[in-house]
């Protein structure tokens, strides 16, 4: 970052990644946002790129790691196999419905 009177760029902070033994133990507060636990462990806090930690990439955008065409598909597949499950279900109780009126 360039600083008021200086001419040369100067390094105002860094940036820091944690990352904890057990991130499952780590509590949702919400808005995204996680808290420590005795259950997560203490924070490893280290510069972006050492082993263990992610990079921290200039001018570039996360892309998604869902492939749409996929998950839109097996939500299909997953759509009319309950379809066909209902209407099972609902044969089967008009099947035992039509056995009690017979027994009558």
């Amino acid at each position: 970052m360039t600083v008021a009177g200086a001419a040369q760029p100067q390094t105002v902070g860094q940036i820091e990644l944690a990352n904890f033994m057990n991130e499952g133990g780590l509590e949702a507060v919400g808005d995204n946002l996680l808290m420590e636990t005795a259950a997560s462990g203490a924070a490893n806090i280290a510069a972006p790129g050492q082993p263990g930690f992610g990079a921290l990439m200039q001018n570039y955008t996360e892309a998604s790691n869902v492939d749409a065409v996929s998950e839109i598909t097996s939500l299909i597949v997953a759509q009319r196999a309950y379809e066909m499950n209902s209407k099972v279900i609902t044969t089967a109780d008009q099947m035992l419905q039509a056995t009690s009126n017979l027994r009558s």
